[in-house]
């Protein structure tokens, strides 16, 4: 096995125990739902329990609001899926007890387990019974699976959305992100001519005076001055356009990927910038990017406008997602609807993501995004 087909079957062995501990705790939690739907009380509270239950140990529910008939009818019929988790756990522990039971047996001759002191362990015997007793605790490791996906598909059914329900909104949030894309693109290529016109551009003028002057003047040390002049002006433009290069797609981001970027952002930037990053996997290109510039126009907003002393930034896995945070001391007030964060909304609505933000007047201000990744 190589490399990749260990971490695959890491990854199913993960994934299997998150969802055993996810029915266990179903177990549990099945007596209180039974009475709290029998006596009507704290339903809502305990539905939303057993909803962030099943998308911490398994996927989340697509549902749709939560009254409280809905949640006493759901509450009603939970409780026997929970039920069921706890007949499918005990069955596991009893297999596995007769198991461990019969190969200390074998193992040390009659000493422990189900055979008494002297008799003669009969290994045909233990062999013949060894094989059914494993189907049956296979059976029992795929039944608590199938719960689990049985606990799942009951909240989606009874308090969810319809998947006919769920594609249209799909579509129409496609459509519309879409729309905002073709928007930010086009935003994007007036900032960016609008950067090369009043910025390179006005350079480029000025280094043209200065050589066609120096082309004029008579003596050296009038010659000197604008020939040094015009190689401050060159050196300027090289590092202006070099800096709208990078605000439209850095290249160390593919050299490098994200950690190096963000580096050379944080050495770059007026303010001091702490990264946090905690990947262990490289990231795919488009979320790369996203993350990038979510954390660019964050600090770049931030030293402009809200003269922080510093500046955190936390790149953290969660689970089928990655958390980008940016948090600043700064004065707050920041605008979500100004043109650079609206920008950036409309570029994480795009590649599916969330776009949090809280700046109050006086700050701090938090910024947190949340990009599907696998």
């Amino acid at each position: 096995m190589d490399q990749s087909d260990h971490l695959r079957a890491g990854v199913l062995v993960r994934g299997w125990f998150r969802t055993f501990y996810g029915v266990l705790v179903g177990a549990f939690t099945a007596l209180p739902d039974l009475g709290a739907a029998v006596l009507g009380v704290g339903t809502v509270r305990l539905t939303k329990l057993e909803l962030r239950r099943i998308a911490r140990y398994g996927a989340r529910a697509h549902i749709d609001s939560l009254t409280p008939r809905r949640c006493r009818r759901y509450l009603a019929v939970r409780w026997l899926v929970g039920g069921m988790g706890a007949g499918a756990l005990l069955l596991l522990l009893q297999y596995l007890a007769v198991a461990g039971s019969m190969l200390t047996a074998w193992i040390f001759d009659g000493t422990w387990g189900l055979v008494e002191d002297g008799d003669e362990v009969d290994t045909k015997l233990i062999a013949l019974v060894s094989l059914p007793g494993a189907v049956l605790i296979f059976i029992t490791l795929a039944g608590i699976s199938g719960i689990a996906a049985l606990d799942r598909w009951l909240a989606t059914a009874m308090l969810g959305r319809s998947p006919q329900t769920l594609l249209r909104q799909r579509v129409a949030e496609l459509t519309s992100t879409r729309a905002e894309v073709i928007e930010a693109i086009d935003d994007e290529r007036r900032r960016i001519e609008r950067d090369l016109h009043d910025g390179v551009q006005q350079r480029l003028v000025a280094l043209a005076m200065l050589i066609g002057r120096a082309r004029r003047v008579k003596d050296d040390a009038r010659l000197q001055e604008l020939l040094r002049q015009a190689q401050d002006t060159a050196t300027e433009t090289i590092d202006e356009l070099r800096e709208v290069a990078t605000r439209v797609y850095p290249a160390v981001l593919d050299d490098g990927g994200l950690p190096a970027a963000l580096e050379l952002l944080a050495e770059r930037s007026s303010v001091r910038v702490r990264i946090n990053y905690e990947l262990e996997e490289p990231l795919e290109g488009a979320v790369a990017a996203v993350s990038y510039f979510v954390v660019s126009e964050a600090v770049n907003n931030a030293a402009k406008h809200a003269k922080p002393s510093l500046v955190d930034v936390f790149v953290l896995p969660r689970m089928g997602h990655i958390a980008v945070t940016v948090w600043d001391d700064g004065i707050g007030g920041a605008d979500p609807s100004g043109s650079g964060l609206s920008g950036l909304v409309r570029r994480v609505k795009a590649a599916d993501g969330t776009f949090e933000m809280d700046s109050p007047p006086g700050g701090p201000t938090l910024i947190c995004v949340r990009l599907p990744c696998d």
